[in-house]
């Protein structure tokens, strides 16, 4: 294999820390559709940086051009839903793994593996010499085996529908992560925002040992390193450290009330 298609078909480095039991750590993109945030967020220890559909305003060929400048860190696409095309046009546009909102039971979730993977194990559809495969036009075979062991698949369970599924989802060949959707989660079980509520923390173990006990991983967006410390320690493995605008606003904050306390 050529120098080039080594690099082309190099293992996923979140995938493989993963699997070498290490925590892995990135973060959320909201609202920073620029040129360098990806690599801003890689040169800060980022390990995968998540461009997110589906609470923006954002377009394919916004979100294109953020996977596309984005080096050092994988980039990850939260898709707006759970449609074909969704799926189809984030990985197309060269994201290394999908996230998807609201998945709620295994026939979903293999769902969801199938038209991600391409055949004979799926039926993504193939389309070559786009960004996906770095506009390459030769070894089409290679790269369709090496897309289907490499992509990342996060599965969000943030309903009690999808919390009561979640061993089922667990068990699904192609589901990478059980990632939680804290604020959904918690307004689907009636306690909207209780983040100490013993039975939102029972449901973070449950997702925990679902993920464990089907050799998945546990995934979580942390909002401080107190609330990463408990994520971890009850099983969670990988993890993104809270959003673009929300870390900027902090520091902006932080910054502000100290210069002004200056007088």
């Amino acid at each position: 294999m050529s120098e080039s298609n080594e690099r082309r078909f190099a293992p996923s480095p979140v995938k493989q820390a993963l699997r070498e039991g290490n925590l892995v750590v990135g973060t959320f993109v909201f609202e920073f559709a620029t040129n360098g945030i990806g690599r801003l967020a890689a040169g800060a220890g980022a390990q995968f940086v998540i461009y997110d559909a589906e609470h923006t305003g954002w377009g394919w060929e916004t979100l294109g051009r953020l996977v596309a400048t984005t080096r050092g860190a994988e980039p990850y696409v939260r898709i707006p839903g759970t449609e074909r095309s969704a799926i189809s046009r984030a990985l197309d546009v060269g994201a290394r793994g999908i996230m998807v909102p609201m998945v709620e039971s295994a026939e979903q979730a293999a769902t969801i593996v199938s038209w991600a993977t391409y055949p004979p194990h799926g039926v993504r559809g193939a389309a070559f010499g786009l960004a996906h495969d770095d506009y390459a036009r030769e070894d089409n075979d290679t790269f369709m085996r090496w897309a289907n062991e490499e992509k990342a698949i996060l599965a969000q369970i943030e309903t009690v529908r999808g919390l009561a599924a979640v061993e089922e989802i667990a068990a699904v060949d192609g589901v990478d992560v059980l990632w939680v959707g804290h604020y959904d989660l918690t307004n689907s079980m009636g306690i909207a925002g209780k983040f100490d509520h013993p039975d939102y923390l029972a449901a973070l173990d449950r997702v925990a040992t679902a993920a464990r006990s089907h050799g998945k991983y546990a995934g979580f967006m942390a909002g401080s390193p107190a609330e990463a410390a408990m994520l971890v320690e009850r099983g969670f493995s990988i993890l993104a450290y809270g959003g673009d605008l929300w870390v900027y606003q902090d520091a902006l904050r932080e910054g502000i009330t100290k210069v002004q306390g200056l007088r």
